[in-house]
């Protein structure tokens, strides 16, 4: 698959660093924004990492074990590594009903009608951002939240735990939440490829990208 309603769906093989992915990433919302550009759904896995977004603490960064890097995004700290299926989203909301509230709750949907695909019973947390399941054990977080909407497009997006190493989220206070842990496609017993995942995240993209036209 190549496209999903006219945007450009990317799926990156093997581990794409960080640094590279921000300039692409940044390089293709200008060409979006200058209307020289297509938007994009990139699917892709970081090496090891920690990210801080514009109200991270200091107190949260418990062991930095990896590399950490300061972002323009919203949120806390978070890890990204391998196993981790992230999916940055660069967007025009000026053609898209123009409300970050409604991108984000989007957002949310889709990553929750995906996991519903995998026989995952997940949800919203109020005042928490982010996915969580119980899941027959303790609420837990399998999939973070973090963007950036500049000139109305969007960038960064989400990550979500399909078969990470969970001891490496041990290195920081996963979004400034020390009484929740973090769980995974794995850890719950799910199909852990990320090709299973991505085929989800797909079927639902359709129905998320609709729900950003919100009604005022």
């Amino acid at each position: 698959m190549t496209e999903i309603d006219g945007i450009e769906w990317r799926v990156s093989p093997g581990l794409t660093p960080y640094d590279e992915a921000l300039a692409t990433m940044e390089a293709r919302a200008a060409a979006v924004l200058a209307g020289e550009a297509r938007e994009l759904i990139w699917l892709l896995e970081h090496p090891p990492i920690y990210t801080a977004g514009t109200s991270a603490s200091p107190g949260d960064l418990i062991d930095p074990r990896f590399p950490v890097v300061a972002t323009g995004r919203g949120g806390k700290y978070t890890y990204h590594g391998p196993g981790q299926r992230i999916v940055y989203l660069v967007l025009d909301l000026g053609r898209r009903g123009r409300d970050v509230r409604c991108f984000v709750h989007g957002v949310e949907a889709w990553v929750i009608a995906a996991l519903a695909e995998l026989g995952v019973d997940a949800f919203r947390a109020e005042g928490r951002v982010g996915i969580w399941t119980r899941d027959g054990g303790p609420e837990a977080k399998i999939g973070a939240i973090g963007v950036r909407v500049r000139r109305w497009i969007t960038l960064h997006g989400l990550a979500v735990n399909v078969a990470p190493d969970l001891t490496h989220f041990g290195g920081i206070v996963p979004c400034g939440l020390p009484e929740f842990p973090v769980t995974s496609l794995a850890e719950l017993g799910r199909d852990s490829s990320l090709a299973t995942f991505d085929a989800a995240l797909a079927l639902s993209a359709p129905a998320f990208l609709h729900s950003l036209s919100c009604p005022a």
